[in-house]
C-alpha cells in the first residue's frame, strides 16, 4: 500500500521522501545535489522543484497590502550585462522589476514592462496604503504620489550624490537586489518563463530569513498541497 503524501497529492513518493526533497530546497540545493540525497530523478526533482515555486509565487502574491508603515520604493534591472552605448532605463534590453520594502519587514516584487509613472504608481496605489511613509530615489517616475494622497513621501536623489537624508533613503530594497542577484548568478541564466518563479522564491527566502524556511515551507504544502 502506497504511504499518503499531505503535501503531493497522488504522488508516488513517500511522505519521508519528500520531506527530504523539501529540506533540500530550503538548503537552497541544486536539483542535481538533490537528486543524489533522495535517491529521485532528476526529472522529478526539477518538477518538483517547479511546482513548489509555484506555490510559493502564489503565496506572495496573497501577502496583504504595506499599511502604517515605512515602505522604500526602488526598480532594478535583471539580466546579461549592459550593452556597450546603451544607456537608460531598461535600456539594454533587461527584465525591469519593481520592488517594495517594509522597514525592518517584508518585501514585494512585480515585473514591469516600463518605469513610467503610470506603471510605477498603478502598483502602488494597490499595495501600499495611503498612511504608509514612502522613501525613493529622484526618478520622475515617483512624481505626483502626493497629489493622488500620499501625504508621506520622502525623496533622495542619487543622481547628486545623495543616499541617505536623516532616516530617508532605500538601502534596504537595495540589500534586496543585491542578494536576489547574487543568488540568481548560480543558475547561469534563467528562462524567461521562469524567471518570476525564481524571482518570487528570493522574495520568499528574504521574507522568511528569520526563520526555519524548511518548516515554513511544509507549513506552507500542508496548507496548499501539490
Amino acid at each position: 500500500m502506497e504511504q499518503l503524501n499531505r503535501y503531493y497529492r497522488r504522488s508516488k513518493i513517500s511522505e519521508r521522501n519528500f520531506r527530504q526533497l523539501v529540506r533540500c530546497f530550503a538548503l537552497d540545493l541544486t536539483a542535481s545535489k538533490t537528486t543524489e540525497f533522495t535517491g529521485l530523478t532528476r526529472k522529478s526533482v526539477t518538477m518538483i522543484f517547479l511546482k513548489i515555486r509555484e506555490r510559493i509565487s502564489e503565496a506572495c502574491e496573497r501577502a496583504s497590502p504595506f499599511s502604517a508603515c515605512e515602505v522604500e520604493v526602488d526598480e532594478s534591472y535583471f539580466g546579461a550585462r549592459r550593452v556597450r552605448g546603451k544607456r537608460g532605463r531598461g535600456a539594454s534590453g533587461k527584465t525591469i522589476v519593481f520592488g517594495i520594502f517594509k522597514r525592518n519587514g517584508c518585501v514585494y516584487t512585480e515585473i514591469v514592462p516600463d518605469c513610467k509613472k503610470r506603471t510605477l504608481q498603478a502598483i502602488i496605489r494597490g499595495r501600499i496604503a495611503l498612511d504608509a511613509a514612502i522613501n525613493s530615489d529622484g526618478w520622475r517616475g515617483y512624481d505626483g504620489l502626493v497629489d493622488v494622497g500620499y501625504s508621506k513621501h520622502y525623496r533622495v536623489h542619487h543622481g547628486q550624490d545623495e543616499f541617505v537624508q536623516g532616516t530617508h533613503h532605500v538601502n534596504g530594497i537595495e540589500s534586496f537586489w543585491s542578494f536576489a542577484k547574487r543568488r540568481l548568478q548560480k543558475f547561469n541564466g534563467i528562462a524567461t518563463t521562469t524567471f518570476n518563479l525564481h524571482l518570487k522564491e528570493c522574495e520568499y527566502r528574504f521574507n522568511h530569513r528569520n526563520k526555519n524556511l524548511f518548516r515554513e515551507l511544509l507549513k506552507l504544502l500542508e496548507k496548499n498541497p501539490l
